[in-house]
């Protein structure tokens, strides 16, 4: 008699949603298992990558992270370009870390003269992506929303202290939101209950549980996220069966490790180390239910891309 595997019976399915528009637009979700289980279910829409793209001249990046961008990071709409052309980006994910009050803190209209010249040179999904200061955010996304009117934005972090006025907005000029909640399932099944009695229907959603790198709390993102499919796939829990999104780039490359030298405290080459720890940390949250990560170092995308083609093979 021949082995059979056992099976768990899924009862749920996590919703489809699309973000973009026009040939370019990109559905993710409606997974009927566990992240790459495809002996147990559906997984039709492969986990995406968008690359990392901010709206100001970045800083404080190591050296590594810098170098595939070299020349045009000083103008987000030919870095845009250059990780659509270059690296194959499938989508952008904008940062606006120059609305920050504690940083640049450039105003609204400013910001938005960004995000519209970036909207309008690009035929890929744009996430755009505040800095979680509640006032400001919704200062600047809200004039975000309605400058790229039927766009499609994936707009975000929209949080429980701001998802009246952005989720308004998001209703009122065709955008999705990304659900923001602070690494706590009931805390993201509230947000989603909220969203839904503002108006905001399900297929403008999706899930940001907050994440965090490896060696930095990546379990406590990785549990929470468990629990997300779980609950959604397996309990049937409407409000938690939305795609989920990771915004993981800026917590991997802001960490000190990634800020050594080569060899510093025997830690071995900077670059591979960087590469290295932003695609494991990347690869774990997707085997947690990521349906999008944002990334930025071309490599490390280049390895998560095989990793799934290998998974899903």
């Amino acid at each position: 008699m021949a082995f059979e595997i056992p099976k768990t019976k899924y009862t749920g399915k996590i919703r489809e949603v699309t973000l973009g528009k026009g040939d370019k637009a990109i559905t993710v979700g409606g997974e009927t298992s566990y992240p790459f289980y495809l002996f147990e279910g559906e997984m039709p829409h492969l986990p995406h990558i968008a690359m990392e793209v901010w709206d100001c001249p970045p800083g404080e990046w190591p050296e590594a992270a810098l170098e595939p961008f070299a020349g045009v990071t000083d103008d987000p709409v030919a870095w845009a370009k250059k990780c659509i052309n270059d690296y194959g980006a499938e989508m952008i994910a904008l940062q606006l870390i120059s609305t920050d009050p504690n940083g640049l803190d450039r105003g609204a209209d400013e910001a938005t003269e960004v995000v519209k010249k970036v909207a309008d040179a690009i035929d890929v999904p744009l996430i755009v992506w505040g800095t979680a200061n509640q006032e400001k955010d919704i200062e600047v996304l809200r004039k975000v929303a309605e400058a790229c009117q039927g766009k499609n934005l994936i707009i975000g972090p929209v949080e429980e202290g701001d998802y009246k006025k952005i989720g308004a907005s998001a209703i009122g000029y065709q955008h999705t939101v990304a659900a923001s909640t602070p690494i706590d399932i009931n805390l993201a099944k509230q947000l989603n209950i909220l969203l839904g009695n503002l108006g905001v229907t399900d297929e403008l959603i999706i899930m940001d549980p907050t994440v965090s790198g490896i060696g930095y709390g990546i379990e406590y993102a990785y549990s929470v996220m468990e629990r997300m499919r779980m609950a959604g796939l397996t309990q049937e829990d409407e409000k938690l069966q939305f795609p989920i999104i990771c915004n993981i780039a800026k917590e991997v490359w802001k960490t000190k490790e990634l800020h050594l030298a080569d060899d510093e405290l025997n830690m071995g080459n900077a670059k591979k180390r960087g590469i290295l720890m932003e695609a494991m940390s990347a690869m774990a949250l997707l085997l947690a239910g990521g349906d999008v990560v944002i990334m930025r170092h071309p490599e490390a995308i280049k390895l998560v891309r095989e990793m799934i083609a290998e998974l899903t093979a």
